[in-house]
């Protein structure tokens, strides 16, 4: 089970349950991917809510390996998630929401990519749904 306390989201992916967690190393990982100097500025990178697929694929896969599952882009890019499209932004947003904040522990642990069938994705920061 997810602990929403050190940041942790649990999210279905190809039917199976995983754990995902942006650790200091996942987000080291993602300032590189993306360019960004430091974690503010990664930050406001996601904060603006626009982000590409690719964009999600690496968020993703940064959060099942900062979680200790041997994955790659590649393979993440591969799966599906429960609610289509729409599940894998509610997967971003729940990550990002447990890592930076911005939104109520039921945010981040509940919605349709945690089994939780919560409706519509919930956005992390302002703007974003």
């Amino acid at each position: 089970m997810a602990n929403l306390h050190r940041g942790e989201i649990e999210a279905r992916l190809d039917g199976t349950a995983y754990r995902l967690v942006l650790t200091l190393g996942a987000l080291a990982e993602l300032e590189s991917a993306f360019g960004d100097e430091d974690m503010l500025a990664l930050a406001a990178r996601f904060e603006r809510g626009r982000l590409s697929s690719r964009d999600c694929v690496k968020i993703i896969a940064a959060g099942l390996r900062g979680a200790g599952a041997e994955i790659t882009d590649d393979d993440v890019a591969r799966m599906t998630a429960d609610g289509g499209v729409a599940g894998f932004v509610d997967i971003v947003a729940r990550l990002l929401t447990a890592t930076f904040g911005g939104g109520s522990a039921d945010a981040a642990s509940e919605g349709p990519a945690a089994g939780g069938g919560g409706g519509e994705a919930r956005g992390p920061f302002p703007g974003t749904t």
